[in-house]
């Protein structure tokens, strides 16, 4: 959903607008990554019915927003009548996934006009239900960033004990996250391994971009300090173990984050990357919706002046600054990244890293049989950050994930030799 400037702004959606309605017309609403899925599951069984169903009724682009919307506010009523009939968990897990859907229906909106604040408000108030009725501990914060703040939710693996402090994963999501769709409701992988997890809109990222608060190519690094001033205020908090993981685009938000914060971080993950210089090919080679959403992002209206902006889009010069043990998991045959910038980045790196390649996977890390076979990503990020949180040692190592499953490691320092090995 767009006005008829938006519709303008750059080229190539102009130009292949009919071809994208086309194709969700002939294959819905998963023509560019799995998003159902992802932003279901959090939700859990009662959050992925309602995606699938409207999911199911998406004919084009525009249905998109109106069809989540039109989801969050059955599911919405739904919540309400279980509350009224005194039935709490069945309540919290229909608020967390009316919730869920008036994030997604955000989503397909490029600029912060009425329809998408009127979407942002019931967001709000089904998460706020939810927090009511949550199986752990929930606050709703505001990081100060400037004269504005950055929206997040600070969740906690229990209620703690008198003095008791969590370690703590600051969890930054890519272009089409929130902080709603971070934590799930059950079997949550931080949670269940005692973490707590600060779930937060960075600048320009989903409530961040509607409040005004765009990306810049540093101002992560702003945002990263901003987040730990917070932490350390709070009682809940061990800030003396914090970590970062992020996905997709969340690469180059947490990335930069972690240079500024050195090492008042205990170790950095990803699944999913997006390493390119001046990300040609997810801007001007994938679905024009990356190129359309990425500019409300950073608040430009004109195609050149953010073509230009781009060329800044570069993390090479922060590879030096991390100091904290850096973790990225990535496909093969990335479609929006191609790996190869990843290689080049990990050569900069010279905190202790491990690079994780899926033999033949996509962007999401998906859609490989080395995925099928292989170690789940997830669990691979959450127990790695584990790891580094306590303090565990090791070696910096690439490993390359088989079709079959097999991890072959080696260390760092033979990894480049053995991949150009591989490839001749």
């Amino acid at each position: 959903m767009a006005s008829s400037a938006i519709e303008r702004r750059t080229t190539r959606w102009q130009q292949q607008r009919w071809v994208l309605d086309a194709v969700i017309k002939a294959v819905g609403p998963e023509w560019d990554q799995g998003r159902i899925a992802s932003k279901s599951k959090p939700g859990g069984e009662t959050a992925e019915k309602d995606f699938r169903a409207a999911a199911r009724r998406m004919r084009k682009f525009d249905d998109m927003h109106r069809e989540f919307a039109s989801a969050a506010r059955k599911r919405q009523a739904r919540a309400k009548a279980f509350e009224d009939q005194g039935r709490f968990v069945s309540a919290g897990e229909s608020y967390i996934a009316a919730a869920l859907l008036w994030a997604s229906a955000c989503w397909p909106i490029f600029e912060a006009n009425e329809t998408l604040h009127a979407y942002e408000e019931q967001m709000n108030a089904c998460y706020a239900k939810f927090i009511k009725y949550a199986p752990h501990p929930i606050e709703k914060v505001e990081v100060p960033f400037g004269k504005k703040s950055l929206p997040g939710y600070l969740h906690l693996p229990r209620k703690p004990a008198a003095g008791e402090k969590f370690p703590c994963v600051i969890s930054i999501g890519g272009m089409d996250g929130s902080k709603e769709n971070m934590v799930s409701i059950y079997g949550d992988r931080f949670l269940a391994r005692g973490l707590a997890v600060l779930a937060i809109d960075g600048p320009g990222q989903a409530e961040s971009a509607s409040r005004g608060i765009f990306f810049t190519p540093t101002n992560f690094g702003e945002a990263g300090l901003a987040i730990h001033k917070f932490l350390s205020g709070k009682k809940s908090i061990d800030i003396n173990k914090l970590a970062i993981r992020s996905s997709s685009f969340g690469s180059y938000f947490g990335s930069v984050a972690s240079a500024a914060l050195g090492d008042k971080i205990k170790g950095y993950a990803v699944a999913g990357v997006c390493h390119e210089p001046g990300c040609h090919m997810i801007f001007n080679m994938a679905s024009p919706t990356f190129k359309a959403r990425f500019m409300f992002m950073s608040g430009f209206d004109d195609e050149a002046a953010f073509d230009r902006f781009c060329k800044k889009i570069d993390l090479r010069p922060f590879a030096p600054k991390i100091k904290a043990p850096y973790m990225v998991v990535a496909g093969e045959n990335d479609q929006l990244s191609p790996i190869e910038h990843t290689e080049a980045l990990f050569e900069k790196i010279t905190a202790p890293k491990r690079l994780v390649i899926y033999e033949g996977a996509n962007h999401s890390v998906g859609d490989a049989p080395s995925v099928d076979n292989g170690d789940e990503k997830n669990s691979l990020i959450a127990d790695w950050l584990l790891d580094r949180i306590h303090g565990k040692p090791f070696q910096s190592e690439r490993v390359w994930v088989t079709s079959s499953g097999q991890a072959v490691v080696t260390p760092y320092g033979k990894a480049k030799a053995k991949s150009k090995a591989r490839k001749a």
